[in-house]
């Protein structure tokens, strides 16, 4: 285990043992925290109630006033059926002994440490908020943005809404070949009436309106059968008002090697065939430029042009470079390399995966770490489920017995009087319910809502009770 930053949570995980009974017996009251309200920590708190029914409380904490996580602020807004899983997250949000405690910062108002002695369990749901870094000379030149930033600034995160992304100029570079690149190239390419029914924010839509990139491209460093891109995300970018996707026919594999593909890979490069063959001339093109991988970002104070080495790939499938390059004019980078989940004071931190260090879900005793948290960036939203129920097995099988003594933990007990003290203004699901109503009251024509973008206005959305 890489980067362990405190011996308290040094850990054995052979040693793992669930508590000694005491000779009581009857169902024991469990106190559980979970750090993160996203699908992670949702399904997570699920599986506690399926586990212990209502022998168990479950407190969820996050850092911002609203719940839901990437639902909310990582899903593109125009893919409103996905976010319609939250609804699934409010049923339990509401079961009687699961608590919504928002604006609670981990670190900042509560350490680890102090929930650890709270609770029995602590949970780290935090997902992976942050982006890999691009290492490559001129990676900090103003106009090059991660994709959790750019993400973040449509969808009206709180930490980006200042972003001010350069959507001007000669034209933008998405570097990535998966789902995230494709919705970061579809959300520049869309006209304000494909917006429609969508809850980009506000300052998004009216920057985005009057851009005038003409020219977005995508660049993978291996080929089109290496694409992690699904057939979904793909064919909404070639039914778009005023885009063309274009695939260049020569970076495409022989059609019969499509046969080794699974199904879903097959249909995504058979969209790629399509975009190999152009149709009508739109006023943006986005291109697809595999074999290709940056090497550097170069302007005189903000991005000008990406310099780019053509690839090949090795005898082991490896994307290795040829020594040629070009360069492509640019206004702005969008790195959608990958996301990191930050590291916590306090808790072993694989520096390599960029993840919580854990074995299976768990740190040490009563610490675990559930979804990207503990797995990395990988699989759907569903993922998270199997993740969550598997991390309440483990707490049943880990702390206290049905037959044990109870729990001598103070649970929410312990936190409300240590937040109180602290003067933590902590916002309840309750409250979560007022700005919901706010941001929906909000909504501009044809839109769900329109979210508040800064902390103090989702506090002052709450009604006085």
């Amino acid at each position: 285990m890489d980067g362990a930053t405190n011996t308290r949570f040094r850990v054995n995980f052979v040693n793992f043992a669930p508590r000694a009974h005491s000779g009581s017996s009857g169902p024991v009251m469990r106190h559980i925290a979970i750090i993160g309200s996203g699908p992670a920590g949702y399904y997570t708190a699920e599986g506690c109630q399926k586990q212990f029914g209502d022998d168990c409380r479950v407190d969820i904490i996050d850092r911002l006033p609203v719940p839901y996580g990437l639902i909310r602020t990582g899903v593109a807004p125009d893919h409103q059926s996905i976010k319609g899983v939250s609804r699934r997250y409010e049923a339990t949000a509401l079961a009687d002994n699961i608590r919504f405690c928002g604006n609670v910062t981990i670190g900042q108002d509560v350490s680890i440490a102090e929930l650890l002695d709270l609770y029995d369990a602590v949970v780290l749901a935090t997902g992976a908020p942050a982006d890999r870094p691009l290492d490559i000379p001129g990676a900090d030149l103003p106009g090059v943005v991660g994709s959790a930033a750019f993400v973040g600034w449509y969808n009206g995160h709180p930490d980006f809404a200042g972003l001010a992304p350069p959507l001007h100029g000669p034209g933008a570079v998405v570097i990535g070949a998966g789902n995230v690149a494709l919705d970061v190239a579809r959300i520049l390419a869309k006209t304000g009436d494909e917006f429609t029914g969508s809850d980009i924010v506000g300052h998004a839509l009216a920057a985005l309106g009057p851009h005038t990139i003409d020219h977005v491209t995508i660049l993978a460093r291996r080929g089109p059968h290496a694409i992690a891109m699904t057939p979904k995300e793909l064919g909404e970018l070639g039914q778009l008002a005023r885009a063309a996707p274009r695939v260049d026919p020569a970076d495409l594999p022989p059609v019969e090697e499509d046969v080794a593909l699974d199904p879903g890979q097959r249909k995504s490069v058979a969209l790629l065939r399509q975009f190999a063959d152009p149709g009508p001339a739109k006023p943006i093109t986005v291109d697809f430029d595999f074999f290709a991988v940056p090497v550097a970002i170069e302007g005189d104070d903000k991005v000008e042009r990406v310099v780019i080495e053509r690839t090949r790939l090795d005898k082991d499938g490896r994307a290795v470079g040829t020594g040629e390059n070009y360069t492509i004019p640019a206004a702005m980078v969008v790195s959608c390399i990958g996301y990191r989940t930050p590291p916590i004071e306090g808790v072993p931190y694989d520096v390599k995966l960029g993840r919580f260090a854990n074995d299976e879900g768990r740190i040490a005793p009563g610490l675990y770490a559930v979804g990207w948290a503990r797995r990395g960036p990988t699989g759907t939203i569903g993922t998270n489920r199997p993740d969550g129920f598997m991390i309440a097995d483990h707490i049943a099988a880990d702390t206290i017995p049905d037959n044990g003594p109870g729990s001598s933990k103070a649970g929410r007990t312990g936190l409300d009087a240590l937040l109180s003290k602290r003067g933590v203004d902590l916002v309840t699901f309750r409250d979560w319910q007022d700005i919901d109503r706010a941001e929906i009251a909000a909504a501009r024509t044809g839109a769900p809502r329109e979210k508040f973008t800064a902390i103090d206005a989702m506090l002052a959305a709450r009604e006085e009770r």
